[in-house]
C-alpha cells in the first residue's frame, strides 16, 4: 500500500473490538437513501457560505463607488473569510464531541447572522461599512465546519466505493459558490461607469444605483441561507442508524490524541504543507482576481467570467477524479502528481503572459481566459483527492480533525498574502509569481511523498 504505510501496533485501534467482531462488522453495515438529502443540504451551504465569502472581489470598482471601499478594504473583506478559522479548534472539538448536526447548525446560524447584518439597509455609510464588515466575519466562523467536513460527513453516510465522490461533492461546493458570485456579482451589479441618468448628475444616481443592486443580491443570499438553516434545524441528523462500512463504526483516537498524532506526523505535515499553500494562495489570488487582471486590460464582467469557469471547471473535473479515484483505488498520489504538474505549467504560462511587456508573449483575452482557468481546475480539483489523502495517511484520527488542521493551515496562508496586500496593492505581479512558486512547492512534496492506505486496508482486507 505505499512503503511509508504505518505498522501493525499503530492499526490496532482501528478496530476498536476483537477481529471476529470486526469481520461480523459488514453484515449489519447499510447504507441510507437519505444520505443525498443531508449531502445536498450540506453542499449548498457551502455554496451561501462561498458566494458570501467571494460577494466584494468580483465588483470591487463597483464597491469603491457605493460605500467608498478603498483596495486595502476589499482585501480585509476577502480576509475575513481566512480570520474566521482562528477559533477552528473550537468547532473541531464541538463536531467530534457533538457530532455534524450541532456543528453544522451553529455555522449555518452565523451565516444567517452575518446575513442580516451586512443586509441592514442604513443610509448611514461609516456605520453601514462596519456592519459589512461584521457581516463578512460572522460568514468566515462558519469555514471551519463547511470547509472540512466534507469527509467526516461521506465516511459517515457513504459506502467505500462512493466516498471520494461524496467528499468532492461537499468539499467543492464552497468553491462553486465562489464561482458563482463571480458571475452574480458583475451580471446584477453595474460597473461604475455604467450609467442611465443625464450627464449633469450621472456619478450621484449611478452611486445610488449601484448600491441599490448590491443590496438586491444581499437580500438574495440572505434569503436563501435563511432557507437552508430552516430545513437544516428541521432535519439534519449527524449519522444514520447503521454504519455504511466498517471504517465507520471502527474507534476512532480521542480529540486530544489526535491532535498530537498530527502534529508529530513528519508525513502529515509534509502533505499538509503541499495542500495548504497552493489552495491558500488561489483562494487569496481568486478573491481579489479582478484587481489582478485590471493591469491586463480585463474588464470586470470579464474577470467575472475568467474566475467563474476557473472554479466552475475545478469542481466538476474534481467529481470525475474522485469518482475516477473511488473506482480505481491506491491511486491519489499519481493522480495530485499529475494534477499539481498542470497546474505549475498553466500558472507559469499565466504569470509569464501578463508580464508580456517584458517576455513579449502573446497577451489576448483568449490565452488570459485559457491559463487562467487550467490553473483553477488544476488547483481546486485537487482538494478533495487531498482530503481522502490525508484521512488515508493519518487514520484512524476522526476526519473532522484532520481536514480541520488542513483548512485551518490553508486559511492561515490566505490570511497571510492577504494582509501583505493591504500593503503592497498598486502593483500586483508578486501575487502571480506567488501562484506560481506555490504549485510547484506542492509539486516537489508530493514526489517526495510516501503514502499509505490505511482506512482502504481495514475496508477492504478486514470485510472480506
Amino acid at each position: 500500500m505505499g512503503a511509508g504505510s504505518s505498522t501493525e501496533v499503530e492499526r490496532e485501534p482501528l478496530m476498536g473490538r476483537p477481529n471476529a467482531e470486526a469481520n461480523r462488522q459488514p453484515v449489519h453495515s447499510r447504507v441510507y437513501g437519505r444520505r443525498w438529502l443531508v449531502l445536498t443540504l450540506f453542499s449548498l451551504l457551502g455554496l451561501m457560505q462561498g458566494m458570501v465569502w467571494n460577494f466584494w472581489g468580483p465588483i470591487q470598482n463597483s464597491a469603491v463607488h457605493a460605500y467608498g471601499f478603498s483596495k486595502s478594504d476589499i482585501a480585509v473583506l476577502v480576509l475575513w473569510g481566512p480570520v474566521g478559522f482562528v477559533p477552528w479548534l473550537l468547532f473541531m472539538w464541538l463536531m467530534d464531541k457533538k457530532g455534524l448536526r450541532s456543528s453544522l447548525l451553529l455555522s449555518a446560524f452565523f451565516m444567517l447572522l452575518g446575513a442580516v447584518m451586512r443586509s441592514i439597509p442604513l443610509t448611514d455609510l461609516p456605520l453601514r461599512r462596519w456592519l459589512i464588515h461584521g457581516g463578512q466575519l460572522l460568514n468566515g466562523l462558519a469555514g471551519p465546519t463547511i470547509m472540512s467536513a466534507g469527509p467526516y460527513l461521506s465516511t459517515t453516510w457513504f459506502a467505500p466505493d462512493q466516498r471520494a465522490t461524496a467528499t468532492a461533492v461537499a468539499s467543492l461546493f464552497c468553491y462553486l459558490g465562489g464561482s458563482a458570485s463571480f458571475i452574480v456579482g458583475p451580471m446584477v451589479v453595474p460597473a461604475p461607469n455604467d450609467s442611465l441618468a443625464a450627464p449633469t448628475n450621472s456619478a450621484t444616481v449611478s452611486d445610488n444605483f449601484i448600491r441599490d443592486r448590491i443590496q438586491l443580491v444581499m437580500y438574495a443570499e440572505l434569503g436563501a441561507i435563511a432557507v437552508l438553516f430552516a430545513a437544516v434545524l428541521v432535519y439534519f441528523p449527524s449519522r444514520p442508524p447503521m454504519p455504511p462500512s466498517v471504517a465507520a463504526a471502527s474507534q476512532r483516537l480521542s480529540y486530544r490524541s489526535s491532535i498530537c498524532r498530527l502534529l508529530s506526523n513528519f508525513r502529515f505535515l509534509m502533505i499538509a504543507l503541499a495542500y495548504a499553500v497552493p489552495t491558500g494562495v488561489i483562494a487569496g489570488w481568486a478573491g481579489v482576481l479582478d484587481m489582478v487582471l485590471t493591469p491586463a486590460k480585463v474588464s470586470q464582467v470579464d474577470a467575472g467570467w475568467i474566475g467563474f469557469w476557473s472554479t466552475v471547471g475545478g469542481c466538476v473535473f474534481g467529481v470525475a477524479m474522485a469518482r475516477f479515484a473511488d473506482s480505481i483505488r491506491g491511486m491519489l498520489k499519481l493522480i495530485l502528481v499529475l494534477m499539481l504538474a498542470g497546474a505549475s505549467l498553466s500558472s507559469t504560462w499565466f504569470t509569464l503572459t501578463c508580464l508580456n511587456r517584458y517576455t513579449h508573449l502573446p497577451s489576448t483575452a483568449a490565452i488570459l481566459y485559457t491559463s487562467c482557468i487550467l490553473v483553477g481546475i488544476f488547483i481546486n480539483s485537487s482538494v478533495p483527492i487531498f482530503f481522502e489523502l490525508f484521512i488515508e495517511t493519518v487514520y484512524p484520527v476522526p476526519e473532522g480533525i484532520t481536514c480541520g488542521v488542513v483548512t485551518f493551515l490553508g486559511n492561515l496562508v490566505t490570511g497571510l498574502l492577504l494582509f501583505f496586500l493591504t500593503f503592497y496593492s498598486s502593483e500586483l505581479s508578486w501575487l502571480n509569481w506567488c501562484l506560481t512558486g506555490s504549485c510547484l512547492f506542492s509539486l516537489v512534496l508530493i514526489l517526495f511523498f510516501r503514502e499509505s492506505y490505511d482506512r482502504l486496508y481495514l475496508d477492504v482486507f478486514v470485510s472480506v
